[in-house]
């Protein structure tokens, strides 16, 4: 469903607002909003241990919702400065960054030079930049493809580790350090034979977390053992304590979400294929 410790909470400029993403809606399998689907089983890995604070909101400028981010909103790295350009096709990118007015060119170099003397990135964002996630440390959190403006994805994906670039978009002038790097999440199918197998492990309610997000009349008509209810719909309910709910250690099987790998035919597959006690609707 969603990665249960990362829930966003500023805006900045690069992204546009178009993904929804609380970790978790992005990757929906819906056909219709007005009428969850049925079944669709999902599971992503452990999350890392590296914790911050999350990106979900960021409405600005020059951002779509970017992803949730992960580590500490104050993660320090060595500052150099170099134009290099690596492949990053299929990664995702934890980055800050500060931003200026395209008119305080100056300025910018003058922090540029501040950070090659050893100032660091996210205390310079926190007193000079005019984007809402300098209240992080300029902290935008992972980043994909296609989030970001074009200038500001070509220098992001193209700057070394650790390298801090300058850049320049609509919205002014940025100082940008990517901080680590990850491979892309990406959805996969995990057919009902295989989730009905692994359910038949005991160990695997115990090594793995089940969620189910459809509506409590669907529920009602059919379910498996060892799911968590969590209707999709009541997100405003449970959303603020999915953090307490769940170990981000382990793996988690839901429906449709980042991360996730989704059962193939959702629960009326399962029932005809794998289990046929479960009922049919």
């Amino acid at each position: 469903m969603f990665r249960a410790s990362q829930f966003p909470s500023l805006s900045c400029p690069a992204f546009f607002l178009s993904d929804l993403r609380l970790p978790v809606l992005s990757s929906l399998d819906f056909s219709s909003f007005k009428s969850p689907p049925s079944s669709s089983f999902s599971k992503f890995p452990p999350l890392q241990r590296l914790r911050a604070p999350t990106a979900s909101s960021f409405p600005s400028p020059f951002s779509r919702r970017p992803p949730s981010m992960m580590g500490n909103p104050r993660l320090r790295g060595k500052a150099s400065f170099s134009a290099g350009s690596t492949g990053r096709e299929n990664k995702e990118l934890l980055v800050q960054h500060l931003l200026v007015g395209e008119d305080n060119l100056k300025l910018l170099l003058d922090l540029q030079q501040r950070i090659s003397r050893g100032d660091d990135l996210s205390d310079l964002a926190v007193e000079y930049s005019i984007c809402p996630s300098k209240e992080n440390g300029g902290m935008l959190g992972w980043v994909r493809r296609g989030q970001t403006v074009p200038e500001f994805e070509e220098a992001a994906f193209n700057a070394p580790l650790n390298k801090v670039v300058r850049c320049r978009t609509k919205f002014g002038w940025h100082l940008l350090q990517v901080l680590s790097e990850r491979e892309e999440s990406v959805l996969l199918d995990i057919e009902p034979e295989e989730l009905h197998s692994k359910m038949q492990d005991p160990s695997f309610i115990e090594e793995a977390q089940l969620i189910d997000v459809r509506e409590p009349e669907e529920v009602a008509q059919a379910s498996l053992p060892g799911f968590k209810i969590l209707p999709l719909r009541q997100f405003g309910t449970w959303g603020s304590v999915i953090t307490d709910e769940f170990d981000p250690q382990k793996d988690t099987y839901v429906l449709g979400f980042k991360r996730v790998f989704n059962v193939s035919g959702r629960i009326h597959s399962y029932a005809l294929k794998a289990d046929p006690s479960i009922p049919t609707y």
